[in-house]
């Protein structure tokens, strides 16, 4: 009976683990301070703008690999920014130089490329800290706000406790919100210093949090609040926080804001491990007030110079979370993922196997789009195109993104995320890549909301190719396509209509550059391998342009 009762437990387990939700946050946190996640080089011209674009192109493709849907992009850094701000000056990590411009829009840039690719992308604003006392972004604060700025140490502060504090992160809060077409506002330590004297009033957070809460639902309610608390909230009834958690100790009541809905996520930075890491990941979870908690993972850990903690523990935390029905994971930070620590981005590609859909804010809206009333596959050679149209926003926001499936059988099981093959797509257009000798495949779509609800599939009876993704807005079907000729050694262009200035960007069908040079006629290609490619041209503001296609071939 207990070897029977054991197995039953083992397959309870192993159950949960192989099981692929299909709504889930699987996120990062890209940190821009220093360049120490991004950028590793500094925009001076054109080149650098491109070297510092194609850096984060590579590393987007990457986290879309591993299964990642959720970027939280550093956007204020330490009182400066990586965007052209009117409240606040640029950031060094860009141009090398604080206080200057690099040239182009960072965040615009990873607003495109992430939508490009199907992920959402929240502004992570840090909030009370504004840097070293003599450093250019907390210098220039203290000069204009001096009443709002504390010093503790050498380190500087907006005061938690001045109402100005609210409304200046609120007005940060609210450019960003105003101008970007951005996904979420995610609050980095919103909560007193630890080092701070005398009490703290946990009121005082919260009123900034509010401000901010009411400055961004008022222009665009579909815009995610988050924040990143302390991993333990308080201490509980049989497990104690050791002294460090987020309620009592610095005054972020975090649970309560989820309870008032302030916050739709919450990203607890929970890098402990034992006891201090799966009670409070239940507490968590206890009281979530049917909002959306993603589990922060210490994945830095693992670094041999971090704490050198096996791949095991993160691997047990991801299965604990996914069991207990924690919304999702986010990984700290996106270096440590993306290098590989102790094979833990391995790792994530086997665990997040099929892709997944955000949890959809249905506290803020629940009446899901219209299907689309048409859709079409249009079949080549090389492929399919899909077209549809006539789906309903049935929401207050600006725009439709649609979910494509694919299925050997009829109809398409759209709850099953193995049939997930591009998710929140804003064209009505896709091209999926055949693959030889695979099985034919049904399609179908599903329209989805900025509030991430979805709507009633629309079913596509003809069957097609296997397929990889492709996704461009030039690439509507039916429309003129380019296709350049070569002997597989040697690209020839026309370069007459292309400034002198502008560089000839080679990429795979999936975005990913494989080759940069200076605008010539002929272009070597003879380094590439086989498959169909995509030529751009990039201009010194860091704006492509598509050509057309050419095809690479064994045969040469």
């Amino acid at each position: 009976m207990k070897r029977i009762l054991a197995l039953c437990i083992l397959l309870h387990i192993i159950i949960y683990i192989l099981a692929q939700p299909k709504y889930e946050v699987r996120a990062v946190w890209l940190t821009t301070i220093g360049g120490i996640d991004w950028p590793h080089s500094y925009a001076h011209d054109g080149m650098g703008i491109q070297e510092q674009q194609q850096e984060l192109r590579g590393m987007l493709d990457k986290l879309k690999q591993a299964g990642i849907n959720t970027v939280l992009l550093q956007t204020r850094v330490r009182a400066t920014t990586i965007y052209p701000s009117s409240i606040e000056p640029w950031d060094g990590c860009l141009s090398g130089k604080p206080g200057v411009t690099p040239g182009y829009d960072a965040l615009q840039f990873a607003i495109d490329e992430c939508h490009r690719r199907g992920m959402e992308i929240h502004a992570w604003v840090v909030s009370i800290p504004i840097g070293k006392w003599n450093t250019y972004g907390c210098k220039q604060l203290y000069k204009r706000y001096p009443f709002a700025v504390k010093k503790i140490g050498d380190e500087g502060y907006l005061n938690p406790e001045s109402d100005f504090t609210a409304d200046y992160l609120g007005n940060i809060c609210e450019e960003i919100t105003k101008n970007y077409d951005i996904d979420g506002i995610h609050l980095d330590y919103i909560r007193y210093p630890e080092t701070w004297r005398g009490s703290k009033n946990k009121e005082n957070i919260t009123r900034i949090v509010r401000r901010v809460h009411n400055r961004v639902k008022f222009y665009k309610p579909w815009v995610k609040m988050s924040c990143s608390p302390i991993g333990k909230h308080d201490d509980l009834s049989r497990y104690q926080s050791n002294g460090w958690n987020a309620r009592s100790r610095v005054a972020q009541d975090a649970q309560s804001w989820l309870r008032e809905g302030l916050m739709d996520q919450l990203y607890p930075m929970m890098y402990f491990r034992g006891n201090n890491f799966y009670p409070f990941a239940i507490d968590w979870k206890e009281q979530s007030a049917g909002r959306t908690i993603v589990s922060g993972l210490g994945t830095y850990i693992l670094h041999p110079r971090e704490g050198n903690w096996p791949l095991a523990e993160i691997q047990h935390q991801l299965n604990f979370t996914r069991s207990i029905g924690l919304g999702g994971h986010c990984q700290f930070r996106a270096k440590f993922l993306l290098d590989n620590v102790k094979g833990v981005y391995d790792y994530l590609m086997w665990f997040d196997r099929h892709p997944a859909l955000i949890p959809p804010m249905t506290w803020e809206h629940q009446l899901p789009p219209t299907p689309p009333v048409v859709l079409k596959v249009n079949k080549t050679r090389n492929g399919d195109y899909l077209s549809w149209s006539g789906a309903t926003d049935r929401s207050d926001g600006p725009y439709l993104l649609y979910n494509v499936y694919a299925s050997p059988s009829f109809p398409v099981d759209t709850q099953n995320p193995a049939n997930l093959v591009a998710t929140r797509q804003p064209w009505q257009h896709i091209f999926l890549k055949s693959r030889n000798g695979s099985s034919r495949l049904y399609y179908a779509v599903c329209a989805l909301d900025r509030y991430g609800n979805e709507s009633e599939p629309k079913q596509e009876r003809t069957g097609g190719s296997s397929i990889s993704v492709y996704n461009d807005q030039s690439s509507a079907a039916g429309s003129k396509t380019i296709l350049f000729p070569n002997d597989g050694k040697t690209l020839k262009i026309d370069v007459s209509g292309i400034s002198r200035n502008d560089y000839i960007l080679i990429q795979t069908l999936q975005g990913s550059i494989v080759m940069t040079t200076a605008c010539k006629p002929s272009i070597d290609i003879s380094r590439l391998q086989d498959g169909i490619y995509q030529l751009k041209t990039l201009n010194k503001k860091g704006q492509t342009h598509r050509l057309g296609f050419f095809t690479v071939k064994s045969s040469r």
